[in-house]
């Protein structure tokens, strides 16, 4: 059978079933501000207006229609007077480009209209392997921040370049003439350009060193590759080559290790022909990784250790004693002996922040001889060193250096340490920081030299051993920017820009490949060598970690948010605004903790009236250093004796103030070690969150994730685990999708869409939010519109827990109970949340039904249906009735409540010029009173056809593409023609595992998913 599992959202649903059930039945929450909504309040006053009156404004007249729907501004447009020939209007122009920006990197396509970028998208030509993630598709954005900092400044007031040199050049001369230290301080860079020029800028000046710097530091696990293998470098894990996951506290879904790994994890995830990879995640906080393992076990970072080195004995046939809780060892022992027997197709990964720990992982993964685990093709993109930081914050304030430049860091807000920082800075001669904002430490140095955005630079990447990638800019600078480099070619006396240093120095990469070449693709293969590790003391690492000791009676696990990561995006509304996967909270950080234990701290959350998540504050401790009233999330699945907080926000220096938000975690960052020893305790007050938890949820509607086990997927035939839905028919029982309502429309002629969307592929990411936010200019709307309600995301994805318990079961349970004193013990314990649920992600859009109910009851047919299967929207018809989004049972449709465009009450990208630069003139900026939702991004589809028509040619299958399909790096969302037999849509629509959401309804929607498939 499909799933009869209990889903849902969140522990407040469980604890309070009344107000959900109301929510759930109410699509809009708050009563509708008629005041704000037609401008006039005092034409509506309760004193003088009567029913008959309010309904002349708000009823199907022509006032209604003037006030709530027609704002469509008129432009005048003025045509170039010498158009530039490579610029056609109405065309796009792409660019193969790559990004890194100390944190996160890929291999991109950047989408230019007019010479404006407006759109990132996936280079998948050969060797670019890195797709972008909701980030990097969001920094777009970031080119159009009006706070970027536009001009040099010399001791806080505005500059020249011509001053900058100078003074950097003096200071550099005097450094050397006093013998005074010189240091540069960047990012790791990844770079063998600026590498090569920065080793000629420290030939020039022997009292210089370079140090690198990460804000979030994988140095432990950099130490143990660079003792095993002598070079500074990170393992780039091939997970589609595993049969056999292994992951002690590892989010390889999330940003560990830099992330980009899910690719490869989802090609073994989509079950065929009956095998399908198996995954163990040992963890405390609730990541994606763990949301997408077959087994989780929550466990605290101290037993983690001890797990790791359980495993080590188990598979290296070991003997060290290990100090573990039976509960835990049953599952640790299990998913050893089983990585053991999987052999080289098994591997293991850790984050734990020790470098004893890493060096057990390495020799676990050659004991293997894991294929997953390779030494070519090292990752390049961590070089930061911990020892080489802290000795610099030393040297600062015994006042040995001179002269500090900067680059692509901003210690003064990430180190935790950073009192120490600032006290060092005041003894320096001369600091620079080299920074695309005036940020924490930019303000409060000698020299603030502003950069480009990665998209107006030039550049080059070695993100791996063996690959070269170029970065080419897409636009003219903006603002009066330098790049970093061509300030070094100018210290260093080398003639030329940066552009002409990288393509005479670009044929040493390249492996023969011409610089136009490598251009046009954006990387080139050059060939990596498989590295020879040397002996690995494993005993002694093992010893040494079995010997750690708890943290204390709290643990406090760091971590990145999806949307924020280190926190250099802070002032993009998009990201923001970006529901987190797990609680889907949006515009906070926020400590989580176990139910258990928020209920010994007095801690809670409830769902009050309006739909809106209330939480307790809490104060944590940390040695000493405190961080006061940090809201609380109760997260299912979280482990005892664990809290989770999450680096990246509380930053408040060149942001717009409506992005000011949250705590800066990073003060309790101590020592790089993401694990610290932790005291909490509940304060006043009650916090109100931005979570679309409880929002428009499909629970209680029927089969909405389908699941089974590997297992019964084998053994069973498809009618046991993906059940069709049955009705009545003339007193027969028949397959609901085969009684129609309406008379269906021959859908043979032409093209008609499906998108595909496969539960075992998506992993939560939220890339694909991102994307069709970029592609169809979807508004910002803030934190207090999302507590109402009013998020207009067009995507969303919902994340369902779900206990072990199935609904049979709970059934079994309730005919069990005798007498009222039993019912109500009974019923209290089956709704308690689950300590560790299984989570499901699923994405939700506008299912585009062939008989779609909202074109029914629309009374100015705004919402009709394309003979392609799109469900279109003509705002220009529509009156704002809600009709329509009353009557879809899937609640995918958003009412536009306000202007949100050039309105300084949403002071976010829409309310700037600059800002607007980001629009896609292909999709027109909806104004107030209309709904709007997914279009299936129809302005692509017919842009490919005509592409095609123009080409004399039909279209290609994989050519038709809607933003979140090209956008998933993990192949969970395929889009195309059904009616192209041979397409891959077409044969993924045919599968076994597909099924409808919410099938029985009738609506036969062309977004087809598939089951989910568990290897329990």
């Amino acid at each position: 059978m499909s799933s009869n599992k209990k889903y849902w959202k969140s522990v407040e649903e469980l604890e309070n079933s009344s107000i959900v059930e109301a929510l759930r039945n109410n699509e809009f929450v708050e009563e509708i501000p008629t005041d704000e909504f037609l401008g006039n309040a005092d034409a509506l006053s309760t004193s003088g207006t009567s029913r008959r009156d309010f309904l002349k404004y708000v009823g199907f007249s022509t006032a209604a229609v003037t006030l709530a729907a027609c704002e469509g501004p008129v432009h005048k447009s003025i045509p170039y007077v010498l158009q530039p020939e490579q610029i056609i209007p109405g065309v796009a122009d792409y660019y193969a480009t790559t990004v890194f920006d100390g944190f996160d990197f890929a291999n991109l396509l950047v989408k230019t209209r007019e010479g404006r970028p407006i759109k990132i998208e996936n280079n998948t030509i050969a060797g670019a392997k890195f797709a972008a993630n909701a980030r990097i598709h969001a920094s777009i954005l970031g080119l159009y921040d009006s706070t970027r900092l536009k001009e040099p400044k010399v001791d806080g007031k505005d500059s020249t370049w011509s001053a900058v040199d100078l003074k950097i050049k003096s200071s550099l001369a005097d450094a050397k003439a006093k013998g005074g230290q010189v240091v540069l301080l960047t990012n790791t860079l990844a770079s063998p350009s600026t590498e090569k020029l920065i080793a000629e800028f420290i030939a020039k000046n022997p009292n210089a060193k370079h140090v690198v710097y990460d804000a979030v530091s994988s140095s432990e696990a950099l130490d143990a590759f660079e003792a095993v293998y002598g070079q500074r470098a990170l393992v780039d894990y091939d997970f589609s080559k595993a049969s056999l996951i292994v992951s002690v506290g590892a989010d390889f879904l999330g940003d560990w290790q830099g992330g980009a790994y899910d690719t490869g994890y989802a090609q073994g995830r989509i079950p065929q022909n009956g095998k399908m990879s198996r995954h163990f995640q040992f963890e405390s906080n609730m990541t994606l990784s763990g949301a997408a393992a077959d087994k989780r076990v929550p466990m605290t970072v101290a037993a983690q250790k001890q797990a790791l080195v359980q495993i080590y004995n188990i598979v290296a046939g070991a003997s060290v004693p290990v100090s573990l809780d039976e509960k835990f060892k049953v599952e640790v022992v299990k998913a050893a002996q089983q990585l053991k027997a999987a052999g080289s197709k098994g591997v293991l990964v850790s984050g734990i922040e020790d470098k004893n720990a890493q060096l057990l992982v390495l020799a676990i993964n050659q004991v293997l001889a894991s294929e997953a685990f390779t030494t070519a093709g090292a990752r390049q993109i961590r070089k930061g060193s911990n020892a080489a930081v802290a000795q610099l914050i030393k040297d600062l304030n015994a006042g040995s250096i001179h002269t500090l430049i900067m680059s692509g860091v901003n210690p003064v807000y990430t180190l935790a340490d950073s009192a120490a920082f600032v006290s060092g800075l005041k003894k320096v001669k001369t600091s620079v920081s080299f920074s695309l904002k005036e940020d924490e430490t930019a303000s409060i140095v000698s020299i603030a030299a502003p950069t480009p955005h990665y998209l107006e630079s030039w550049g080059d990447l070695e993100l791996t051993s063996g690959t070269y990638s170029l970065t080419q800019p897409t636009i003219r600078p903006i603002f009066n920017t330098k790049q970093f480099q061509d300030v070094l070619l100018s210290v260093n006396g080398t003639p030329g820009t940066f552009y002409d240093y990288l393509k005479v120095n670009s044929g040493a990469y390249t492996a023969g490949a011409s610089w136009n070449k490598v251009l046009h693709d954006g990387v080139a293969i050059v060939g990596a060598t498989t590295l020879s590790g040397g002996a690995i003391d494993a005993a002694s690492a093992a010893n040494a970690v079995a010997k750690s000791k708890a943290a204390g009676d709290f643990e406090l696990v760091l971590y990145t948010k999806t949307g924020l990561g280190d926190g250099q995006h802070a002032n993009n509304p998009w990201l923001q605004e970006f529901p987190d996967p797990i609680t889907r909270v949006s515009w906070d950080n926020y400590v989580t903790v176990s139910n258990a234990d928020a209920k010994k701290l007095g801690l809670s959350n409830e769902i009050v009236a309006n739909g809106g998540l209330n939480g307790s504050y809490a104060t944590i401790t940390v040695d000493g250093i405190k961080l006061e009233n940090v809201p609380v999330i109760v997260q299912p699945g979280q482990a005892v004796g664990t809290v989770g907080l999450a680096l990246g926000y509380g930053r408040k220096a060149a942001l717009k103030e409506e992005m000011q938000v949250g705590l800066n975690a990073y003060a309790l960052y101590k020592s790089f070690n993401n694990v610290q020893s932790v005291s909490i305790a509940k304060a006043g007050g009650v916090h109100e969150f931005a979570c679309v938890q409880g929002q428009k949820t499909l629970m209680g509607r029927g089969d909405i994730i389908k699941e089974t086990t590997l297992e019964i997927f084998n053994t069973k035939d498809a009618e046991h685990w993906n059940e069709k839905p049955m009705v009545s028919l003339d007193h027969q029982e028949v397959e609901a999708t085969t009684v129609d309502l309406w008379e269906s429309f021959d859908r043979t002629t032409g093209h008609h869409f499906n998108l595909s969307i496969d539960l075992n592929a998506c992993t939560g990411c939220g890339a694909c939010v991102i994307a069709c936010h970029a592609e169809n200019n979807v508004p910002v709307v803030g934190k207090a519109e999302v507590r109402r309600s009013r998020d207009m995301h067009w995507l969303r994805i919902d994340r369902y827990y779900s206990s072990e318990s199935t609904f049979e079961g709970d059934n079994e349970r309730k005919e069990g109970i005798a007498g009222l004193s039993s019912s109500l013990s009974t019923f209290n314990e089956m709704e308690k949340a689950g300590d560790n649920p299984q989570v499901a992600f699923q994405p939700v859009m506008c299912q585009h039904c062939n008989h779609a109910p909202c074109e029914t009851v629309c009374p100015v047919a705004a919402t009709s249906h394309g003979r392609e299967g799109q469900n279109h929207m003509a705002y220009n018809r529509c009156v704002g009735t809600r009709y329509c989004a009353n009557n879809c049972p899937y609640k995918v449709r958003r009412f536009n409540w306000f202007l949100y465009n050039k309105n300084t009450e949403f002071d976010y990208h829409m309310n700037d010029d600059l800002g607007r630069m980001v629009l896609n003139p292909d999709v027109n900026v909806r104004s107030r009173g209309v709904m709007e939702k997914c279009s299936m991004c129809i302005q692509m589809t017919q842009a490919t056809k005509l592409k095609a028509k123009n080409e004399g040619r039909p279209v290609r299958d994989g050519e038709f593409q809607t933003a979140c399909s090209s956008a998933c790096s993990s192949g969970a969302m395929i889009f195309g023609d059904v009616n192209d037999k041979e397409s891959k849509v077409a044969k993924l629509a045919a599968d076994e595992r597909s099924y409808h959401l919410l099938e029985h309804v009738g609506t036969k929607p062309n977004v087809v998913y598939h089951v989910k498939v568990r290897n329990t």
